[in-house]
C-alpha cells in the first residue's frame, strides 16, 4: 500500500510540474494542442470514427479580428479585463439562480477558467475538474497577460465538431482568415460557444440568430473595439 501511495504521489508531482512548465512555455509559444481536443479525438477513435480530426490553426494576437475578441468577451465574460480569474459577482448570481441544486451556470465561468479547462483538463461537470480548474486559473492569471489569455482561448475554443480556434472556424464557416471576420460573423461564432455540438454557425437556428443579435448589442454597449484599446487587449 505504501509503495502505491508513493507512486501516486510521484504522478501527482509530475503532473503538477508539467502544468507549471506548460504555463511558462505557453506564455509565449503557440499552443499546438489541448486536452479537450485530445479528449474529442480519442472519443472519435473509440467509436471507430477515423474521419474525425480535431484540428486548430494557430493565429497570433495580431492575426485575430478585434471583433472576434470583443464578441467572446461580450458573450462569455464582460468583466474579463477587471477580475483576477474569477468573477465572484457572477458566481454569486449563478448560485442564487440555481437554488438548491448549487450548480453554477456557464455565465459564472470566466474566459480564464475556460482557457484552463480547455487547455489542461477535460470537458464535462465534476467537482474534481472544477477543483483543478480553481487551482490552475491563478497560475495563468499570474504568468500570462490578459491579452495572452484571450489569444490562447481563441485558439483552442471549440466552434464545431473537430473545429478548434478562431482561425479554423473562420476558414471553415466563412472561407476567410480570422483577422478579417466582421462583427456579425464574430458574433455568430461566439454564439455557438455554449454548445458547439448543438448550435451550428453554418446552419443557424432562430435561437442562434437571436443570440447573435444579443451579442452584437452587448458589443455596442461595451463601446465597440475601443473597449479593447482601453483595457490593453488590442494588438496595437
Amino acid at each position: 500500500m505504501g509503495r502505491i501511495l508513493r507512486f501516486l504521489r510521484k504522478i501527482v508531482v509530475f503532473v503538477m510540474l508539467l502544468w507549471v512548465t506548460m504555463i511558462i512555455l505557453f506564455a509565449f509559444l503557440p499552443v499546438p494542442y489541448s486536452m479537450v481536443m485530445l479528449e474529442r479525438q480519442l472519443s472519435a477513435w473509440s467509436t471507430f470514427n477515423f474521419s474525425y480530426v480535431a484540428h486548430s490553426t494557430w493565429a497570433g494576437e495580431d492575426a485575430i479580428s478585434p471583433q472576434m475578441k470583443l464578441a467572446v468577451i461580450a458573450s462569455e465574460d464582460q468583466n474579463f479585463p477587471h477580475h483576477h480569474g474569477f468573477d465572484f459577482g457572477a458566481i454569486s448570481d449563478a448560485l442564487s439562480k440555481s437554488g438548491k441544486k448549487g450548480r453554477a451556470a456557464r455565465g459564472a465561468s470566466t474566459l480564464s477558467q475556460q482557457t484552463v479547462k480547455n487547455l489542461f483538463l477535460w470537458d464535462g461537470r465534476s467537482w474534481v475538474r472544477k477543483g483543478l480548474e480553481t487551482l490552475l486559473t491563478p497560475g495563468i492569471e499570474l504568468v500570462w497577460s490578459k491579452s495572452r489569455i484571450l489569444t490562447v482561448y481563441l485558439n483552442i475554443a471549440e466552434f464545431g465538431p473537430g473545429i478548434f480556434g478562431a482561425e479554423a472556424a473562420a476558414q471553415h464557416f466563412f472561407g476567410k482568415s480570422a483577422k478579417n471576420l466582421t462583427a456579425a460573423e464574430a458574433a455568430l461564432l461566439a454564439a455557438v460557444l455554449p454548445n458547439p455540438h448543438r448550435l451550428h454557425a453554418d446552419k443557424p437556428s432562430a435561437y442562434l440568430r437571436q443570440r447573435q443579435q444579443w451579442i452584437l448589442h452587448q458589443m455596442q454597449l461595451l463601446g465597440g473595439t475601443t473597449f479593447l484599446k482601453k483595457n490593453n487587449l488590442a494588438d496595437n
